[in-house]
């Protein structure tokens, strides 16, 4: 297991952020732009500075192309290609990850210039020594679909769209003689020594076409990417370097690999270029243009993109209680539609888990990067809400997944590999969830394949299932991974329970329960164990590992790590000693000292006493009062959550953004409730900071949300009425408006210490 602390930089930059003023439209195009207009709610600086890990570029939804500025490659904050904090652009490459804590991708940078093209890059303090361009953040321009900015040093502008599986780029060039392109084959997450992943490239010219490969040793491991580019005007010469060595002829290989395409330029002559990428071979990204882009069309595309995201983001129409919770709110649905992403070709083909090219069954689309220990959270429940289409491909992709690949069920897949990042094996609650909320797939497949997937001893599988919990002087993370394999379990036994096998079902239940073996009642937390069945000692909740021997936690510690049982919110709290002991405990957790450990990963970020809200084993503590019946509690600090968390700048997320969860949370959390154990598909009601919405459910269905409040900062529900009915709970089933229905929220500033109090009302756990 490689856990993402293990990417993260010993010495990780300390950029500091200068307050940046946007441009209230962000030129979304060249008429005006209608009032209801969704893409203006959107602002693609969020989470490009700090530890956001965004890029600004352009993609579809859930798009294959996510071409994008790179400004730096190495470094953990440059996990994207990008930080608002950077003065110079490289260029631009067509794959990236979307707040990811790992680096990977950037495919095939291409950066135009005029002169005597330079090889190397160069760096950011001294951006003229290579092909970098000098650039000023005032002439950029971003929103769903597009963006645009000038290269100072070469006076050129640069603008980029994208379809689904291609990249189209459009550059306005000064006159010149010795206008380029500069194709990198070798660009990518590099080291300190400027060494990326690359291990091996190909590219073949002919006229204004330039086909080529690359094979990368990243986070991706092996990883074949390809790409088919055309060029709208052919050049008067070609150059090719291996080695940044000139090389004679059409064709090139070796490890740098590198093109020069010249041209002569009149005053604002514009050469389009565009490029399918593909896993299958230059064959299929080949296909992949020439059925999505099949001119030259660059405004056409941008036009369809746009399109396209006003559809996504249409499906939610919500006002709010000021513009700030809605462009936080907008620009949250557009994070969490960039993954995961589509990895197949126009034909169906795609590369699968076992590194073969298989081809898919009709009607079916593949996906990958799914950042699964994140998104099982909040991602996916909230797709359930607003992708009726996609969920079955997503569940469909994961049993295909785990099926095709040495390494089991899915934990982290990312083009057609097996990262094997973080811990658990989640995609065990996407599946069982889709299940409970009834959308079509084969679940008897699936569950043959969860079971076979992870019956190896990985992880210290082998220890959680014979004994109960996993030494931590046998097995790193040990806490961490036992409780997530209990909610694994919990995942397991819903899948077998519909099924009708009712002995692997109660294996599942009875293994779920794991976590109690962890809980030492004499200091209060889930503490980690030695093979000899003792406990380790000392023990400080705020430390994370074991003096420099082993690391108990993944990214969090003991204070954390003890209210992360979510596949048994009920037995937790009894654990602690019921209600009253539990909500004092859970206040706690608030109200300490904010400490932690010198080595504690920059991940763990947004402290509330010991509450992290930059890290996703905390997103659904603050829901927990619910179970204890004090929902209240958990509506004020939701509120304040909500409120200090996010930001509608660039360093506007506590943490990475993670492939849409960190926007997740806030996306469920702004219309009032979310899922605390997904997979029972349950919700809990918050604190909504919508005045109203209604989010289109697909089919005809529509879930329309009411809130009724006196002030805005009015954070308690007074009362809550679903389909009209009023309620005595704090919570309600995803059945319960799977049809569509109505949700309304009646908001007070003084709390209802009554609504869901009743022991009788609290959400059920383990319920079946």
């Amino acid at each position: 297991m490689i856990s993402r602390r293990r990417f993260l930089e010993s010495a990780a930059v300390a950029a500091t952020l200068a307050h940046m003023e946007s441009r209230s439209l962000m030129a979304l195009s060249q008429k005006a732009v209608a009032k209801d207009d969704v893409l203006q709610w959107v602002d693609p600086r969020i989470g490009t500075g700090g530890h956001g890990h965004c890029y600004p570029g352009a993609s579809m939804p859930f798009g294959a192309v996510q071409i994008s500025p790179d400004t730096y490659t190495e470094g953990w904050d440059w996990c994207s290609g990008y930080h608002v904090t950077d003065s110079s652009i490289m260029g631009f490459s067509h794959t990236h990850l979307s707040g990811t804590g790992v680096g990977d991708l950037m495919d095939f940078l291409v950066m135009p210039g005029v002169g005597k093209a330079k090889l190397q890059a160069g760096s950011r303090e001294n951006p003229e020594e290579g092909y970098r361009s000098r650039f000023s953040h005032e002439t950029e321009v971003m929103h769903p679909g597009y963006y645009s900015v000038m290269l100072d040093t070469y006076k050129i502008k640069a603008e980029v769209t994208a379809t689904e599986r291609a990249g189209v780029h459009r550059y306005t060039f000064p006159k010149s003689d010795s206008a380029y392109l500069i194709v990198d084959l070798y660009h990518g997450p590099s080291n300190k020594e400027g060494k990326t992943t690359v291990a091996e490239a190909g590219v073949k010219v002919a006229g204004a076409k330039i086909e080529g490969w690359h094979l990368t040793h990243g986070w991706a491991n092996p990883r074949h990417s390809n790409f088919s580019m055309e060029v709208s005007k052919t050049p008067t010469r070609v150059e090719l370097f291996v080695d940044d060595a000139a090389v004679s002829g059409t064709e090139a290989r070796g490890k740098v690999v590198k093109a020069v395409l010249y041209f002569s330029t009149k005053a604002n002559e514009q050469i389009v270029v565009k490029t399918g990428i593909s896993a299958t071979g230059v064959a299929g990204a080949a296909k992949n243009v020439a059925a999505e882009v099949p001119g030259f069309d660059f405004d056409g595309v941008r036009m369809n993109a746009e399109a396209a995201w006003r559809r996504q983001l249409g499906k939610v129409r919500a006002s709010f209680i000021d513009d700030t919770h809605r462009t936080i709110f907008y620009t949250s649905l557009y994070h969490m539609s960039l993954g995961p992403v589509l990895f197949d070709d126009v034909d169906g083909r795609y590369r699968a888990m076992d590194n073969t090219v298989k081809t898919l069954p009709a009607g079916e689309r593949n996906y990958t990067t799914f950042s699964l220990w994140d998104t099982f959270r909040a991602a996916h429940p909230a797709y359930t809400l607003i992708e009726p289409e996609r969920v079955p491909q997503f569940v469909n992709t994961l049993i295909r997944m785990g099926e095709e690949s040495p390494a089991g069920a899915p934990v982290w897949p990312l083009w057609g590999r097996e990262t094997e990042c973080m811990t658990g094996f989640h995609s065990s609650s996407v599946i069982a969830e889709a299940q409970k909320k009834g959308f079509p797939a084969d679940y008897k497949r699936a569950y043959a394949m969860l079971q076979k997937g992870r019956a190896d001893d990985v992880q210290g599988m082998t220890w959680h299932k014979e004994h109960g919990y996993i030494p931590a002087d046998l097995e790193g993370e040990s806490v961490s991974k036992h409780v997530e394999f209990c909610y694994d379990d919990w995942a397991m036994a819903n899948i077998a329970s519909r099924l009708g096998m009712t002995a692997e079902r109660d294996e599942r239940l009875k293994m779920s329960k794991g976590y109690l073996n962890n809980w030492d009642k004499s200091v209060g937390f889930l503490r980690p164990k030695l093979s000899t069945g003792e406990w380790t000692t000392p023990f400080d909740p705020i430390e994370m590992r074991h003096w420099d021997k082993w690391w108990d936690y993944t990214e969090s510690n003991a204070w954390q790590t003890t209210f992360t049982v979510q596949c048994d919110p009920g037995g937790m709290i009894h654990m602690i000693g019921g209600n009253a002991p539990f909500v004092t405990k859970l206040d706690a957790l608030f109200n300490q000292p904010s400490t932690l450990p010198s080595y504690a990963p920059p991940d763990i970020a947004g402290m509330v006493g010991q509450y992290a809200h930059g890290n996703e084993p905390s997103h659904h503590i603050a829901y927990l009062y619910v179970y204890a019946g004090v929902p209240h509690k958990t509506q004020s600090r939701v509120r304040s959550l909500m409120d200090t968390m996010y930001k509608a700048e660039p360093d506007g997320m506590q943490g990475n953004e993670d492939v849409g969860q960190m926007s997740a949370w806030y996306f469920l959390s702004a219309l009032g409730f979310y899922p605390v154990d997904p997979v029972s598909g349950i919700y809990v009601l918050g604190s909504p900071v919508t005045t109203g919405a209604t989010l289109d459910m697909g089919k005809g269905r529509v879930l329309k949300i009411e809130v009724q409040r006196a002030n805005s900062s009015d954070c308690y529900v007074k009362e809550f009425r679903l389909n009209g009915t009023v309620q005595d709970k704090a919570w309600f089933r995803h059945s319960d408006i799977a049809n569509g229905g109505t949700l309304t929220f009646v908001m007070s500033a003084t709390p209802n210490e009554s609504l869901g109090a009743d022991v009788k009302v609290i959400p059920p756990s383990q319920e079946i």
